[in-house]
């Protein structure tokens, strides 16, 4: 984990936020997500609260609207089955726009929507703030399980490196005249996927061993050790304690 790895949700930037050490960002992002599903629905001024503060710690992390709001797409999937519950659900009815609607449907899509959406930007705040490298350091800073880290590590760096195969094995096949346009054409897409694996697997192999050549004994080592002052953590975790208050309110107004 020590060599640079950037994803395309990171957002290059100097800001206080990306300062930040990374272990300070992921506490603060689990505790606010923690924070607003522990909201109560019905308390809607709460959720644009929670907004207007994800609002503010994007001004300081200099990451504009267009940026958030074009990663948020992610979502598409949970807003539709938002969008099905007022048709679904079941108990009292009211008619809206000539549609007989669920009660409780309503409160269910909104309660999705608002938490799933403020969750959601949240994270994409994170990523856009944070490399990825910086996550995984973050993680075992936090004690998760090495293993776990290892594996999260392993998958981002071969994803791309897979990719990559498959983008070289599309043009191999280009180059020679292939184009897949129907079924038939299936049987060479398969034997692409196999050749693929095999690639993969070998590849993975030698890494390895050539690992195992180098002393690895299970545990990567920690080149940066990365440690936050009481100012950082109080910087960090400023936005999930003022949601936090935010949620007592909700709770008792």
């Amino acid at each position: 984990m020590g060599a640079g790895h950037s994803h395309r949700l990171y957002r290059h930037g100097h800001s206080p936020v990306h300062a930040l050490p990374p272990h300070t960002k992921l506490a603060a992002v689990l505790a606010f997500v923690i924070v607003v599903v522990s909201t109560p629905r019905e308390a809607m001024w709460a959720f644009a609260a929670y907004a207007v503060l994800l609002a503010a710690v994007a001004y300081a992390a200099r990451v504009p609207a267009a940026f958030l709001l074009k990663r948020l797409l992610i979502e598409v999937p949970f807003v539709a089955f938002a969008v099905l519950l007022p048709f679904v659900a079941e108990g009292d009815r009211v008619d809206v726009l000539g549609l007989s609607l669920s009660v409780n449907g309503l409160w269910g899509a909104w309660n999705v929507l608002a938490k799933g959406t403020l969750g959601v930007a949240a994270s994409v705040l994170l990523a856009a703030t944070t490399e990825l490298r910086e996550l995984l350091h973050g993680l075992q800073r936090l004690k998760l399980p090495p293993l776990l880290v290892q594996i999260a590590s392993f998958m981002v760096r071969y994803g791309d490196v897979i990719a990559d195969e498959m983008r070289r094995m599309r043009i191999a096949r280009e180059s020679r005249g292939f184009e897949a346009r129907g079924i038939r054409h299936w049987g060479v897409l398969a034997k692409s996927a196999g050749a693929l694996f095999i690639r993969s697997y070998e590849r993975g192999e030698r890494v390895h061993l050539a690992m195992v050549s180098r002393g690895y004994t299970g545990v990567m080592p920690v080149i940066d050790e990365v440690a936050a002052s009481r100012a950082q953590w109080s910087y960090a975790l400023a936005l999930p304690c003022a949601a936090l208050v935010v949620c007592l309110l909700g709770w008792t107004v």
